[in-house]
């Protein structure tokens, strides 16, 4: 309180002086100054897309993550399985994220038991898989329908948005930093192709 005011008494005498050399009587609100001053600044949160803008229940325990969190990044989304042929993809996915991860791509796992009914365990034996058997380190949810009428709506989006639905499991769509998908692979691309990475490359580079 004694600060302002020292600091109101200084003002008014420097105002005064203003009003002396100029003649000309302003009127202030000093309560008022300081809110008046204050610059407000924009957020450097990038806006979110609509193929994000959803929420997903966490793998581990049904919680709801937005993904909305992912705005901004490079998204490589995949449909898994744990009893597949191609489940040892799990390995270059993880070698994938963890080798691209600082540079802003992410990598989002949805098991699914669409094709072939090579997803029939519970959340706890689909976790216990992932992450003690092949060290994945990066984000997985709930077990989703991605194929057919009852698709989640991010697979019916996905598969629209990008002409390619999924065949089987290990379906592979990388979305771009302003969420727009930039390709779709099929189940026998695997994470290390070469061609899976000259596009990663060049999307995590703009």
């Amino acid at each position: 309180m004694v600060t302002r005011r020292v600091c109101q008494t200084r003002f008014r005498s420097l105002v005064a002086v203003a009003i002396l050399s100029v003649g000309v009587c302003p009127v202030f609100d000093l309560d008022n100054l300081a809110m008046a001053q204050t610059v407000s600044r924009p957020s450097t949160r990038p806006a979110c897309p609509p193929l994000l803008d959803r929420k997903a229940p966490r793998l581990q325990d049904d919680v709801p993550q937005d993904l909305c969190q992912f705005a901004g990044k490079v998204v490589l989304i995949v449909n898994t399985a744990s009893y597949c042929g191609y489940t040892q993809q799990y390995e270059g996915l993880e070698a994938l994220h963890k080798r691209y991860s600082g540079r802003g791509l992410v990598v989002l796992g949805f098991p699914s038991n669409d094709f072939g009914q090579q997803e029939p365990g519970s959340a706890k034996q689909i976790a216990d898989l992932c992450f003690n058997t092949y060290g994945v380190a990066f984000p997985m949810f709930a077990k989703t329908v991605v194929a057919g009428p009852g698709a989640d709506p991010l697979f019916a989006e996905l598969a629209r948005a990008s002409g390619s639905p999924p065949k089987w499991n290990f379906h592979k769509w990388l979305v771009g930093r302003d969420g727009r998908i930039i390709a779709a692979y099929p189940s026998a691309v695997a994470p290390l192709d070469p061609l899976l990475i000259r596009d990663v490359e060049r999307s995590v580079a703009r």
